[in-house]
């Protein structure tokens, strides 16, 4: 192809769904601001398979949809950073690091995914983000956003804005970000500045400010041409603000870093020396406490159970705030693979406080169990209608709150035959205070 051919080509070519119409208001900048990022993408000559469109939510969550052929990914409000981060780790580690990630985020998402932008530029991740700033939550009804000028009418500061708006970009300079600029959507080198920010090796953020035709002007004075005047008593900065190259991508800093093979994950590997007396998969339901060990107890359960040649799985629920409330785990072992881990009907339940009484009826384990259902709970609890077998011991008085749940499981254990309490012996050994728990088996396999 001669240098002619080729360049006429190159004018023609585009990224954009032919016909294609455009789903914004009238005037929106956003049309603006997508043609530039088209025409930066052409200026460029990237593979479409080699880009990838992240989407965030608003107007702007409707643009990847227009493109054809490149990659896109649509996500929720305010982790389009976040998502596309994740694309260009693994595009720059796994793989051969070719693919171009361009995040499209509106000013109220930016301010919802903050710190992904801040970890993003942080790390300096091979990532540009093309920033649609119309100072407005637009897609739901024109409400006030972290970007609104001062004075600025809203549907939500009908009276006018009374909060200055954020400077993202002297947030994300001081995050060492190393491509920044500032545009309006109107601006006859945005696409070449796009396509800059595109070209940066690392982190990149071009905020375009446009213009809302459907909420900003109704109560605002606002003109597509003086955007950047419109914060009162200022005018905003324009034109590429940062551009540095001291860091190097992050991907490049990783695999120097970590040349070598990557090390393997820390696994304490439990070779089976014992054999089980399964007769069916079996669902334990423990509850408790915070704090007083069931969940390391189930653990210990699931532990014994893989070291007697099962399979096991564990499921934890407990408050966010760890040291208050209910405790619950839920263990399924068995000898086949385990693909389904809920328990509809338990085999065995293990309820050794009062919170975890509660936490067990709200959730339905006393209705769900049947006849065949074997329940051992403290002596001082007041259970529910159940129709399983209930077997009461004084837990809490003899092993104290921290060895309740493990004795309740050790006597389950001990009571159906299932598992060799040599395999409880053994777990008990590798922990950091073996004495004690050998104390709790000693005196469980001795009769409680």
């Amino acid at each position: 192809m001669s240098e002619v051919a080729a360049q006429s080509s190159k004018i023609n070519k585009t990224y954009l769904k032919v016909g294609e119409k455009f789903p914004f208001c009238k005037g929106c900048g956003h049309h603006h601001i997508t043609n530039a990022i088209n025409t930066a993408l052409v200026r460029l000559d990237l593979e479409a398979r080699h880009v990838n469109i992240t989407s965030d939510i608003g107007c702007v969550g409707l643009i990847d949809s227009l493109f054809e052929g490149v990659h896109s990914l649509h996500t929720t409000h305010g982790r389009s950073t976040a998502f596309s981060t994740g694309v260009e780790i693994a595009d720059s580690i796994l793989a051969d690091s070719k693919l171009k990630n361009i995040v499209v985020i509106g000013d109220g998402g930016a301010m919802i995914g903050l710190l992904h932008l801040i970890n993003a530029a942080q790390m300096n991740v091979d990532v540009t983000v093309v920033l649609y700033n119309n100072f407005l939550f637009g897609m739901t009804g024109g409400q006030n956003s972290s970007f609104s000028p001062l004075n600025f009418v809203t549907a939500t500061t009908p009276g006018g804005n009374i909060i200055p708006p954020v400077d993202l970009l002297a947030i994300l300079k001081g995050a060492n970000a190393g491509f920044l600029a500032r545009k309006t959507a109107t601006d006859a080198d945005l696409a070449e500045t796009i396509a800059q920010a595109i070209n940066h090796p690392g982190f990149a953020l071009v905020e375009v400010l446009e213009l809302c035709t459907e909420y900003a002007v109704r109560g605002n004075v606002i003109r597509g041409n003086k955007l950047a005047e419109i914060d009162p008593g200022t005018v905003a900065e324009l034109g590429v603000l940062v551009n540095r190259r001291n860091r190097k991508e992050f991907g490049v800093s990783y695999r120097e870093k970590f040349s070598g093979p990557v090390p393997a994950a820390r696994v304490t590997e439990i070779e089976p020396r014992y054999e089980n007396a399964l007769e069916k998969r079996i669902g334990f339901v423990i509850g408790g406490t915070a704090g007083e060990r069931v969940q390391f107890a189930s653990y210990m359960l699931m532990q014994a159970a893989v070291l007697s040649g099962a399979n096991a799985t564990q499921k934890n629920d407990n408050p966010v705030t760890q040291g208050t409330g209910f405790s619950l785990s839920e263990v399924v072992i068995s000898r086949d693979e385990i693909f389904y881990t809920g328990i509809d009907t338990p085999d065995i339940v293990v309820v050794v406080s009062e919170d975890g009484v509660r936490e067990l009826e709200a959730k339905g384990t006393f209705r769900s169990a049947d006849a065949d259902t074997l329940v051992i709970a403290d002596d001082t609890l007041t259970l529910p209608a159940c129709a399983g077998k209930v077997v009461k011991l004084p837990l809490r008085k003899k092993y104290l709150p921290a060895g309740a749940a493990f004795a309740g499981i050790l006597t389950a254990a001990k009571t159906t035959g299932m598992l060799p309490m040599l395999a409880f012996q053994d777990v008990a050994a590798m922990q950091n205070k073996p004495e004690e728990l050998l104390s709790i088996i000693e005196n469980v396999v001795g009769g409680i």
